[in-house]
């Protein structure tokens, strides 16, 4: 009886002590998870390991909140920098064996004054409202994160942060989360499996920032300066904190597999001979595989985009090429790695509003790029089918390294023979926060049709301080039949404080340099510029938060030196604490033409020579806080040898409810030239419309009317993510002439259904 009654005894104790085990095995109860460094203000975070999953509800309700002291004292970015934030937020950090676990309790004053008004998974929209963001600087470069954005009501997006300025949104990998309210406020838990990131061993960076758009507050975990903004803010894997005691799992030999199958009935009656109603199906399949714990392959083959949304056309009022955005899932993720010479990366000395976009514009667009996937599988408009390819990108110690392979299919329709691309990009790491690097492309038949194309750069950025960069490159390319002339070098001087900003630049582009993996907006020029920024905050006016006033001065020549653009450019503006923006502004521009060009219309030609003209701007930014907001720009003044009138209302939303907004952008341009024909109104309307069932399903139609092109087009697609990592689409394109006598005649027209299937071994 008495060993009865002991082994009863150990039993009881044993299943007493089990049951006060928590969930997670930390020091002991009420353990904090932080601490801070009083002077500098760094974190430093211990990861907590759980001995189960946590549930992810959006109920903090599992004994780590209540045994685990949070993460909390957020610090603010704007309206009154170094300032602890007005709205408390807490952060807890935990993992096991297969996930990392981020969990926010944001505390909130008046909840009934949240601005949430976007569901939609990857939209812009939801960091315009309240919401949570983390990023995690997996291998402790301090130079690049993967970043993640959570709204109250269960919004998400994700995207890669490179060099700390650059930022790819569509990154899209597997994870889970989910949001709840308490009485004072809303919480998240975000469960991110390691197989969905790459990592290193030891430590990480973190950073966590909180949104309260009714206040216009932005605050971070460990301080920001007001200069870098929130986007910057975010990016800005230097000042993360430091998150101890992970233990990460060894990096498994991970394969993720994704076939899809498409079927669709086109009409085309712009193609030789005309398609009309033609049903066609294929297959296809990309795959992911991890070479190591930082080296990632992506195969590809018989590649199809037909889901991807359609471009925002534009209306072009200058003689040279305009650039749209690469939007092919394939060649997004880590985009950045491909990067050359700072081109497209934005000025920090042109400083930023208070949503954290740029005010002015950091770079025209006259950077070369040596590399421009857009090259790969299109020509002009047309589609040019894509056989298969790959893609090795990654790390390998401070190297990293990126290497793409791709080859198209002959294709008739749009004239473009079978052709190989072919792109090496290798970047070292040097100092603190500064890198060098080369890159090198291949394309076996140039788009001449002819001979081939080869370009091959070196390039360096160097970062000093928090707030001065340099960016540098000298490239060159290598075309048939065409000899000298042939180099493109740039230097560009970057600071951009809080108050003042400086941006000093010289960039050369040879006659015939021809980067035909690339984009080159225009050649034969030696371009010389200049910005400068004040930015005061204001002390005495509650209502503004800073006054700017920034002057642009650009001075072009060619390679005869002869001058061929001069602008001078001048902007004052207001922010304003709710996040409006008003400005008004006036340039001064001068323009020679060798031979005569077209402009905005193509029946409109203006003889070659110099032009001057002027021209006085004043818009008004409504903030996302609003009902409705978007940007209304008036501009009127002379246009070459005339006048040009111009009404623009773009990147608006009227949200009629969380789940359907409308985007209505318009554009009407009235000029007036002394030609034959030179007095003409170009319009374009391009309303988008979104419906959003859930934060993984939703419906939106783009529809475009242009008066240059003469053409009403309509994109409608149906996005539903059914299963993690799986899609079906349905996609709805049609192009009609507006020309034609009647009901406007179909040029085109294809209806889509796509369904991938996400598998991961």
């Amino acid at each position: 009886m008495k060993r009865k009654a002991l082994f009863i005894g150990v039993w009881v104790s044993v299943y007493a002590i089990a049951g006060a085990i928590p969930v997670w095995a930390g020091q002991s109860p009420a353990a904090d998870l932080a601490s801070r460094d009083a002077a500098t203000g760094q974190v430093t975070i211990r990861a907590i390991r759980l001995m189960e999953p946590l549930r992810i509800d959006g109920h903090l309700d599992e004994s780590l909140y209540s045994d685990a002291n949070p993460v909390s004292e957020f610090v603010q970015m704007e309206p009154d920098g170094g300032k602890v934030a007005t709205e408390k937020t807490e952060v807890w950090i935990a993992f096991d064996q297969r996930n990392v676990y981020v969990s926010f309790r944001a505390w909130e004053s008046h909840p009934e004054r949240m601005i949430a008004n976007e569901m939609r998974r990857d939209s812009n929209n939801i960091r315009q409202g309240d919401c949570v963001g983390f990023g995690l600087d997996t291998f402790f470069d301090h130079r690049n994160a993967v970043q993640f954005e959570v709204s109250p009501i269960g919004a998400r997006t994700d995207g890669q942060s490179t060099n700390e300025r650059q930022y790819n949104a569509d990154w899209n990998p597997v994870w889970d989360v989910a949001v709840g309210k308490f009485e004072g406020g809303w919480t998240v838990e975000a469960a991110i499996p390691f197989k969905s990131i790459r990592y290193g061993a030891g430590e990480w960076g973190f950073q966590a920032r909180r949104n309260n758009k009714w206040k216009n507050e932005i605050s971070f975990l460990t301080p920001v300066p007001p200069a870098f903004g929130m986007g910057r803010g975010s990016f800005s894997a230097s000042l993360f904190a430091v998150v101890t005691g992970l233990e990460v799992p060894e990096r498994s030999q991970t394969i993720e597999v994704k076939p899809y199958v498409v079927g669709n009935m086109t009409t085309d009656k712009t193609a030789v001979p005309q398609i009309l109603n033609h049903p066609d199906g294929d297959l296809g399949a990309d795959a992911k595989y991890a070479v190591s714990q930082s080296l990632t392959a992506d195969l590809t083959y018989n590649t199809d985009f037909a889901q991807v949304e359609a471009d925002e056309q534009q209306v072009n009022l200058t003689r040279f090429s305009l650039f749209f955005p690469e939007k092919r899932d394939f060649f997004l993720e880590n985009q950045g790695v491909f990067t050359f010479g700072g081109a497209g990366v934005t000025s920090a000395a042109a400083g930023t509003t208070s949503s954290g976009s740029s005010a002015v514009p950091g770079d025209s667009g006259e950077t070369p790029q040596l590399f421009y996937s857009r090259r790969i599988g299109l020509n002009a408009t047309r589609v040019v089918p894509i056989l298969g390819g790959g893609r090795l990108t990654g790390r390998v110690g401070r190297t990293t390294l990126g290497l793409v392979n791709i080859e198209t299919r002959d294709d008739l329709v749009s004239s473009s023979p079978a052709t190989n691309f072919s792109v090496v990009r290798v970047k070292r790491d040097i100092l603190k926060r500064s890198s060098i690097g080369v890159l090198a492309t291949n394309r076996s038949i140039a788009q001449t049709g002819s001979g081939s194309n080869q370009g091959v750069g070196v390039d360096g950025t160097f970062a000093f301080f928090s707030n001065v960069a340099l960016n540098a490159y000298i490239a060159r390319t290598a075309s048939s039949g065409v000899a000298g002339d042939d180099l493109s070098y740039r230097t560009q001087f970057d600071y951009g404080g809080d108050r003042y900003g400086l941006q000093l630049e010289r960039l050369a582009i040879g006659d015939n340099f021809n980067p035909d993996v690339g984009f080159l907006r225009r050649d034969d020029i030696r371009r010389n510029y200049a910005l400068a920024r004040f930015s005061p905050r204001s002390s005495t006016i509650k209502a503004v938060r800073k006054f700017s006033s920034i002057g642009q001065f650009t001075y072009t020549t060619d390679g005869a030196g002869r001058l061929v653009t001069r602008m001078v450019d001048g902007e004052f503006a207001i922010e304003f604490q709710n996040s409006d923006r008003v400005a008004v502004g006036i340039n001064d521009d001068y323009e020679f033409a060798k031979t005569a060009f077209p402009v905005i219309i193509s029946t409109v030609r203006l003889p070659s020579g110099g032009y001057r003209f002027r021209t006085g701007r004043m818009g008004y930014n409504f903030g996302q806080q609003r009902p409705y907001s978007g940007n209304l720009l008036f501009e009127k003044g002379s246009y070459y040898n005339g006048d040009r009138t111009t009404v623009t209302f773009s990147r608006s939303r009227v949200n009629v409810t969380p789940q359907f907004s409308i985007e209505p952008n318009v554009s009407i341009n009235r000029v007036e030239l002394p030609v034959a024909g030179g007095s003409f109104t170009a319009k374009l309307f391009g309303p988008r419309v979104t419906y959003t069932m859930t934060p993984l399903m939703f419906a939106s139609a783009l529809i475009q009317l242009n008066s240059s092109t003469n053409s009403l087009s309509a994109n409608v697609r149906l996005r539903w993510e059914y299963r993690p990592g799986s899609e079906l689409f349905v996609v709805f394109n049609e192009e009609r002439d507006t020309l034609a006598p009647r009901f406007p005649a179909t040029r085109n027209r294809a209806l889509i259904v796509k369904v991938n299937r996400f598998f991961r071994l």
